[in-house]
């Protein structure tokens, strides 16, 4: 099921996401289980920043995962993991342990690999595992996550995490969840801001061409569009 929700400006896209964010984690917390949430860098980091800190939950219950991942030390500035360790622990009760990171000394094929057995801890290995929330971004492309157009990881089946080494920004290193995990999620969850994006949001949600982000299609799960007004300039029904 696909919502498109169109807000009057980023503050009430902040307020919007915390109140997914509340109502997914309690429904979770509810049956007592863990909370496993996919983080993405980018723009997503700001807005997870202004509205993590007014979700009321049980913190040590939660555990962040990454879409995907730069392989680069956790004190560079394109590292996701360290954007959001500076900007939420210690405004959030939460821990570095609570993330579960990639190993950014080894290769890319190493590190996905890796990265999967680390996954295994918190998902059953015999089959999909089956996220809480992914929070993914939207690049002006129509990326998510490392996922390119016209990328041959876009064709995977497979496996959970995969490496590339040839990504078209920089840098070109990373890890990245693939679409049948992607698409196994309870929620999968685009917050997008700005008029920069308003083309690439129109092109997915009017034209419905098939770049990476509108193959994003929970099977068993929600998706949900949260905009601001100048994400959704170009949309009839905005």
């Amino acid at each position: 099921m696909e919502t498109i929700l169109i807000e009057p400006r980023d503050g009430t896209v902040v307020s919007c996401l915390t109140d997914l964010l509340q109502t997914s984690a309690e429904e979770v917390l509810a049956d007592g289980d863990t909370f496993k949430v996919g983080l993405s860098g980018g723009s997503v980091v700001q807005l997870l920043a202004q509205s993590l800190p007014n979700v009321d939950t049980d913190w040590s219950k939660w555990y962040f995962f990454f879409c995907d991942e730069r392989l680069v030390p956790f004190d560079s500035n394109d590292s996701t993991y360290g954007e959001y360790r500076a900007k939420l622990i210690g405004k959030v009760p939460i821990t570095e342990d609570q993330f579960v990171k990639i190993n950014s000394d080894l290769s890319a094929e190493e590190a996905a690999k890796d990265y999967i057995k680390k996954m295994s801890v918190f998902f059953p290995p015999d089959r999909v595992p089956r996220f809480d929330v992914l929070l993914l971004g939207l690049g002006p492309d129509g990326h998510t996550c490392s996922l390119f157009p016209g990328h041959k990881l876009l064709n995977e089946t497979s496996l959970w995490v995969c490496p590339i080494n040839d990504s078209p920004k920089p840098p070109l290193c990373r890890i990245t969840l693939t679409l049948p995990v992607i698409n196994n999620a309870r929620k999968c969850i685009f917050a997008v801001v700005g008029s920069s994006k308003a083309d690439v949001v129109k092109r997915i949600l009017q034209d419905r061409e098939s770049l990476p982000a509108a193959r994003v299609q929970p099977q068993n799960g929600e998706l949900f569009w949260i905009l601001d007004e100048d994400a959704a300039k170009f949309l009839d029904a905005a």
